[in-house]
């Protein structure tokens, strides 16, 4: 399973983002994940990129199977925050086959951030590319409950 761990800079720079998120400034659709943690039970949080595709809504994890994906697999619930405002949702985990084009869109709005973590895809690289890498990063649909 693909997963690159986050540097120091990196943890600064998702700390204020989050501190931001918190506090209700999105910056480009962020939201603040909170997910019950599948071994402590107690509630993670993370900033995440919030992305629309054909009225639905998602979330795409650029560094691979990460410590909020397999949480959020686990507890089949999640819940984002922007300031005070809370939605809880159903995460469904998009299909290998399905990924490509919400994986260009992610990389359209957000490459600029987090473009480092793709392993050299672009928004405009090759479908082929795309879908041979897909599998290497999650994605979910959010279905608010």
């Amino acid at each position: 399973m693909r997963y690159l761990a986050p540097k120091r800079a990196t943890n600064l720079f998702n700390d204020f983002a989050k501190w931001l998120t918190a506090h209700g400034v999105s910056l480009m659709g962020s939201r603040v994940l909170a997910v019950r943690g599948r071994k402590s039970g107690e509630v993670r949080t993370t900033v995440v990129n919030v992305f629309e595709h054909d009225g639905e809504r998602y979330l795409l994890a650029p560094r691979g199977h990460t410590q909020w994906v397999r949480n959020l697999r686990a507890a089949g619930a999640g819940e984002l925050r922007l300031g005070r405002r809370r939605q809880g949702f159903t995460p469904v985990e998009m299909a290998d086959r399905d990924k490509p084009e919400l994986i260009r869109l992610y990389l359209r709005k957000w490459a600029w951030e987090t473009g480092a973590f793709f392993d050299g895809l672009k928004a405009d690289s090759p479908e082929a590319d795309i879908a041979a890498a897909a599998p290497g990063f999650p994605v979910f649909k959010i279905v608010p409950k």
